[in-house]
């Protein structure tokens, strides 16, 4: 008999919610510093986890959640640009 397989859990920077890592989406800070949008989970880096929602995203942005994350300032440019790609749906699947 196979063992039910775990589905990973991550904590949303916004609600704070556990949910399934596939439902959120990552925030990666690269290795170079440069912060964007994960949607396959794949990139190198630091990763932080938000829903795919922009009233989350916004409660991040003001808890400052992210800043946190990376150990790092980060411009309201870089906000400006993951809301751009979480409205865009910037799924390259």
């Amino acid at each position: 008999m196979q063992k039910p397989r775990k589905i990973p859990q991550r904590q949303c920077l916004g609600c704070r919610e556990m949910k399934n890592k596939k439902d959120l989406i990552r925030v990666v800070r690269s290795p170079e510093g440069e912060i964007s949008l994960d949607f396959k989970g794949k990139k190198p880096g630091r990763g932080a986890y938000v829903c795919p929602s922009a009233p989350c995203l916004a409660k991040a942005r003001k808890s400052r959640a992210l800043e946190r994350a990376f150990s790092a300032q980060i411009p309201p440019a870089v906000y400006e640009e993951l809301e751009r790609q979480m409205a865009e749906g910037d799924r390259d699947e």
